[in-house]
């Protein structure tokens, strides 16, 4: 199985980028084999065309599965991600298991993967068959949460991969 993490987090190398690699190791034992710190494509992102923006693309695109990332502002996901959503095709995440997660200070904001990140992903052509991951920031490393979603998620993934 070929993984992709796509981290829609401003800052690059942040908590969200961590968390979201860990979740990915966890489902498949391995370090995914794309990953994508889409704050790294810079202005690139404003521009249709953008050879490095199609070729990140291209590459997410490419795989069974992506963990797609965000922290939680607003209660939704970066603006920075949907400008890299916006640059994939109609139909461009086809064949492609899409996993949601997104971090946040605390709780409330616990379904945002679930109602703000999935159904742009199912509307890209993604399967999502797994239960979005909520993360607090500051614990996501010893969450409970996190090994009780890949324990539910891993099954799923492996059927459809």
């Amino acid at each position: 199985m070929k993984m992709a993490v796509v981290v829609g987090n401003p800052k690059p190398k942040s908590t969200t980028y961590e968390a979201s690699l860990l979740a990915a190791q966890k489902l498949t034992g391995a370090a995914p084999d794309v990953i994508l710190d889409v704050a790294e494509l810079g202005a690139g992102l404003l521009e249709w065309g953008n050879k490095d923006v199609e070729a990140a693309v291209a590459s997410v695109c490419a795989c069974d599965a992506a963990i797609i990332a965000s922290p939680t502002y607003k209660a939704t996901y970066t603006g920075l991600l949907k400008l890299f959503l916006d640059q994939i095709p109609p139909d461009g995440l086809a064949g492609v298991v899409a996993l949601p997660l997104m971090l946040g200070a605390g709780p409330a904001h616990a379904l945002a993967p679930d109602l703000t990140l999935k159904p742009v992903l199912v509307e890209l052509g993604a399967t999502c068959p797994a239960r979005g991951l909520y993360l607090i920031d500051k614990t996501y490393t010893e969450d409970a949460d996190l090994d009780a979603w890949v324990a539910r998620t891993k099954p799923m993934l492996d059927a459809l991969t």
